[in-house]
């Protein structure tokens, strides 16, 4: 471990964010980088005359910062961390950055299924880092979920997350396009949950180079209109949920009334669009039949 005064680190700090970027970046690269817990950072000034210890030097930290600035590469891939919910999980440029408002899903999962004694047996389709899966399997440790991704390296760094996250074995991952790995999964899913690419193609186009240039574009966009695979994943999902099973989609902010016309077109029910944080129809929801 490193040792620096709190007065030097403070003055360090204040010099870092000068340069531009924001708090919560800069939070991620103390934490994930240097050893400084996020929750540590508000109370390191009480003590000015104390010191800190870290596990990288302030030089390192810097150099860390600069590329993030200066390419505007994503803190995450640059710490190959990232927090979601309370879990601290692996990213690489292989894997979407889990976004705070997909969290809002597992919540409505928690409404949808109150007890968390339930034995579930939950399917998440596109996976990537596990964030959702893993939230769940935690969550409801008496269920058994599976889930799938296209891209095996994805699957590693989930099944890895899942292995830092918990001791039990109640979630499977399978390598496979959507519904495709669960042929013997038929007519036995409680719940199914996809945040699927959903861009469309000219949106995709005008994202910010923090996205567009780093993270991983099979997993943003989503054909022309953004609903090329919401298309198959609905059409596809009487064949694999249980009678009165649940499915669960994430939609870019203008499709949820489109994504509610499928769910109707396909025989579900009790379609209920759900708003994020932002008041924007984030989550489009259905029950069959």
């Amino acid at each position: 471990m490193l040792c620096v005064s709190v007065e030097d680190f403070l003055f360090w700090k204040k010099k870092q964010l000068s340069k531009g970027g924001d708090q919560q970046s800069f939070a991620i690269l103390l934490d994930c980088i240097g050893g400084i817990p996020t929750s540590d950072l508000n109370f390191i000034g009480i003590n000015p005359e104390k010191n800190l210890y870290l596990k990288k030097n302030l030089e390192f930290l810097e150099s860390i910062w600069d590329e993030y600035l200066l390419k505007s590469y994503p803190i995450q891939y640059l710490c190959g961390i990232t927090f979601w919910r309370d879990l601290k999980l692996k990213v690489t440029n292989k894997v979407l950055i889990p976004r705070p408002e997909t969290e809002l899903i597992v919540d409505i999962v928690f409404n949808i299924f109150r007890r968390k004694s339930e034995k579930l047996f939950f399917a998440e389709l596109g996976t990537g880092s596990g964030a959702i899966s893993i939230a769940l399997a935690l969550a409801y440790p008496s269920s058994e979920g599976v889930a799938t991704d296209i891209d095996q390296d994805a699957l590693e760094i989930a099944t890895k997350n899942y292995l830092n996250s918990s001791k039990r074995s109640n979630l499977q991952f399978y390598c496979g396009n959507w519904w495709s790995p669960l042929e013997s999964f038929k007519g036995k899913i409680d719940l199914a949950i996809s945040n699927p690419p959903y861009i469309p193609r000219d949106t995709y186009e005008k994202l910010p180079k923090e996205v567009k240039n780093f993270e991983p574009k099979v997993a943003l966009l989503g054909g022309k209109d953004g609903l090329k695979h919401i298309r198959e994943i609905i059409q596809k999902a009487p064949f694999y949920l249980k009678e009165n099973g649940w499915l669960i989609l994430e939609n870019h902010f203008d499709q949820s009334e489109k994504v509610k016309q499928l769910l109707i077109e396909n025989k579900f029910t009790s379609i209920e669009i759900v708003k994020d944080l932002s008041g924007i129809g984030r989550f489009t929801i259905g029950r069959y039949k």
